[in-house]
């Protein structure tokens, strides 16, 4: 009980840093970052539908789908394939959590919207799943990441460095302001850690594998 009120503890301060980092972001650098690499980001648009959250949702599915299947006709699953069907599963459902509850919720235009003279700013209960925060693709690329991060320990650096590039392209593509991305990997990682750590409860697995 004691180790879940300090994880509890640490989950908290880091909620309130991004929190507070995403605020910063929002009143000082998003609209002068989107500027910025506003030509840029025109370069990179073809990304769009190869990259787009329909086709990662729908790689998702199916593999989970598959997985799901090759588990009720083999009777088992290696502790990597379960992994993957629970990251899977776990980022689908952070998505659409993402997409139709807090992006409504929230109702912040995206980068290209506010280009052409929308303005940036909170609309509460006026947003859709075009909206801009939480990033959806950091929310669905971070929870995948964090159920890899809780069950094998060496993944996490190299996650890490994925997601650091996966943002860094999101921003420089004009595709999401930086206090999107912020919440984003924040809300991503928080499911993904969450989903890993009942997973491992319910398979007794040890803290992580290494």
């Amino acid at each position: 009980m004691k180790r879940f009120s300090v994880v509890m503890e640490i989950w908290l301060l880091v909620m309130l840093i991004c929190a507070a980092l995403a605020l910063l972001s929002f009143g000082t650098i998003d609209v002068p970052t989107a500027r910025y690499f506003w030509l840029l980001g025109r370069f990179l648009h073809p990304l769009n539908k190869p990259l787009g959250a329909p086709v990662i949702l729908a790689i998702e599915a199916a593999i989970s789908v598959i997985l799901v299947l090759a588990r009720l006709v083999r009777g088992h699953l290696s502790l990597l394939a379960e992994t993957v069907a629970v990251a899977c599963l776990t980022s689908i459902c952070a998505y659409a959590v993402n997409s139709h509850v807090l992006k409504p919720l929230f109702g912040v235009p995206n980068p290209s919207a506010v280009m052409h003279g929308a303005h940036h700013a909170f609309h509460w209960l006026k947003g859709s799943a075009m909206s801009s925060f939480p990033s959806g693709h950091m929310v669905l690329a971070g929870s995948l990441a964090g159920v890899f991060m809780r069950v094998y320990r060496v993944s996490r650096w190299p996650l890490a460095a994925l997601l650091t590039v996966a943002a860094v392209l999101l921003v420089v593509g004009d595709w999401h302001f930086v206090s999107d991305i912020i919440g984003g990997t924040f809300l991503g990682i928080s499911a993904g850690l969450l989903a890993g750590q009942g997973w491992a409860v319910h398979k007794q697995l040890p803290g992580t594998v290494r």
